[in-house]
């Protein structure tokens, strides 16, 4: 096979690998063609084996393996998964499976991490991210080499249809077993396996080139895209927020994968759960003439559109809250305190007691609050307050509003004081003073 002048070329003398071994015909191929080199290099093979134990035969599985090492001189490091969490199996056991690994490249310090995919599992990998959707680096499958921090892993069997391996096998007579659940239609992968694959090799029997082809190509369109999409990432995001004005002098095309990668750099591990279905929704938003707008995600989060700031956060339950004013009061945003000063902003609320009806309390806002603000003939809503401000959505409901026992509003701090506010000069015998947490990312002092 040209794949063993590949893994001669690649491999130098003391060089350590680790690599995924089943015992079916791909990975049996693999250890094979790594055990032939070992007898001209001096190298070290481990070999890593995973009991998913969820069929019967895993454990014969697990002990072929282990004696074929054993008798082949190369380390055998197993594991057996005892029990998996609630949720989408293939989805834990591929989390799983990697910690495993990682454990032994960490352990033996290796240089390489091999695994025995190929031609045919990249063909049905482009075509499954082709129907549901994917970025360019996505749609081009997996890389035959990838380079992480502490070890490089490698695909050398991407060249090699399965007919090419399972003839190797036969002509080395190399032992392997056959795992049953690859042969029904239950899984996805199975369907583009059995049915479109065969279909395609018909047409082609070459066709497994073409497509390394369009693998390389989308490869080669994805570096050159990602250079530009990094630059325009600088002047977009800052702080963690998305700046809509920046992202709309963007081309079309760079606008969407700009979007993807701060998806990306946000939602980290949950990213698996977006599709293109939610970007296109979050480019409506973007481009919504509304000022302030929400857009809900997968996995507990939501999109905040506030003014030119576009942001991803977790979404949180409202809740209710409702204090008595006795002396200083701490909340989430910051703290009301009992202060003599002679400031005149919205921070500082002066009110005579004879003139409202007491105790004091800090709740926050209701549907329908409406405040008799200072020097203003009539009511005005809190909603509006809140707009001409701009407040963004998902710090209205946290904001503390000042009422009396009768629940007239008499101060929404550092935004609006009521007609009960009192002049340093006037009679007075309340005062109290607002300090935000992080005033800034609130409202500016006026």
């Amino acid at each position: 096979m040209k794949e063993s002048k590949f893994l001669m070329n690649l491999l130098k003398e003391k060089d350590i690998i680790v690599f995924a071994c089943s015992g079916g015909p791909d990975s049996m191929c693999l250890l094979d063609l790594l055990r032939r080199i070992k007898q001209s290099k001096e190298i070290l093979l481990i070999c890593a084996h995973i009991n998913h134990n969820k069929r019967k035969e895993s454990e014969e599985e697990y002990l072929f393996v282990k004696e074929y090492c054993e008798k082949n001189g190369i380390i055998f490091e197993g594991t057996k998964f005892q029990k998996y969490e609630s949720g989408n199996f293939q989805a834990i056991a591929h989390h799983k499976r990697q910690d495993f690994f990682n454990q032994i490249i960490n352990k033996y310090h290796a240089n390489y991490f091999m695994t025995a995919h190929h031609g045919d599992d990249l063909m049905e990998t482009i075509l499954m991210r082709l129907t549901r959707g994917s970025s360019i680096k996505g749609y081009a499958g997996f890389n035959k080499i990838e380079y992480y921090e502490n070890y490089t892993l490698v695909r050398p069997l991407i060249t090699a249809t399965k007919k090419e391996i399972e003839d190797y096998d036969i002509r080395h007579n190399i032992p392997f077993v056959k795992d049953k659940s690859n042969d029904c239609d239950d899984y996805t992968r199975n369907r583009y396996r059995h049915i479109v694959l065969p279909f395609l090799k018909q047409e082609n029997k070459n066709v497994h080139l073409k497509f390394l082809a369009f693998h390389d190509k989308l490869l080669e369109i994805n570096e050159f895209l990602v250079k530009i999409v990094s630059n325009a990432l600088t002047d977009c995001i800052q702080n963690d927020n998305l700046h809509i004005d920046e992202w709309k002098k963007l081309d079309s095309l760079i606008q969407r994968e700009v979007l993807k990668a701060y998806f990306n750099q946000e939602l980290k591990d949950d990213i698996e759960w977006i599709h293109d279905v939610h970007i296109a929704k979050t480019i409506q938003l973007l481009k919504n003439q509304k000022s302030n707008t929400r857009i809900s995600l997968p996995s507990g989060y939501i999109g905040i559109k506030n003014y030119q700031i576009f942001k991803i956060r977790k979404k949180n339950i409202k809740e209710n809250f409702f204090i008595k004013l006795d002396g200083n009061c701490i909340l989430e945003t910051g703290v009301i305190k009992k202060e003599e000063t002679n400031e005149k902003s919205n921070f500082v609320i002066r009110l005579l007691s004879s003139e409202i009806k007491l105790p004091l309390y800090i709740r926050n806002r209701k549907k329908e609050d409406k405040i008799a603000a200072k020097n203003l003939n009539g009511h005005q809503k809190i909603k509006d307050i809140f707009i001409n401000h701009k407040i963004p959505l998902e710090q209205r409901d946290t904001w503390p509003i000042l009422v009396d026992a009768n629940d007239e509003i008499l101060w929404i701090p550092g935004l609006k004081k009521s007609k009960f506010d009192k002049e340093i000069y006037e009679k007075y015998d309340i005062i109290y003073k607002y300090v935000f947490s992080k005033e800034k990312d609130y409202v500016t002092k006026k």
